[in-house]
């Protein structure tokens, strides 16, 4: 039986405080869209600013894929994403998030 090889997908989001500026919430978007150049054991990363703009959305979400929770505490701890973490308390009013086990192709196909 083959062994099934488990990730840690992280999940992210961001509303933003009233008064954030379009020119924050941009420099926000583009430092979470640098990070997989700057650290490595990144399998699968996704940032983007919502679109449907509903009651309920939150302004800004990443969806990423580490091969193991190693990976995700070396990006957690990196000094770039620790940049990034510091921008986004400052300019974020809630952030919320979930990191869960996935078994390596599970989910994906349709």
């Amino acid at each position: 039986m083959e062994e099934k090889i488990k990730m840690i997908t992280h999940i992210v989001c961001w509303k933003y405080k009233p008064g954030t500026s379009r020119e924050q919430k941009a420099e926000h978007l583009a430092k979470l869209q640098a990070l997989p150049k700057l650290i490595p054991d990144i399998k699968s990363y996704s940032a983007g600013s919502d679109v449907l703009q509903l009651d309920r959305s939150f302004d800004t979400g990443l969806v990423a894929v580490y091969s193991d929770i190693a990976a995700l505490e070396a990006y957690s701890a990196h000094p770039e994403h620790q940049k990034v973490v510091a921008l986004g308390k400052e300019i974020a009013e809630k952030v919320i998030s979930v990191d869960f086990e996935t078994v390596e192709g599970s989910g994906s196909e349709l």
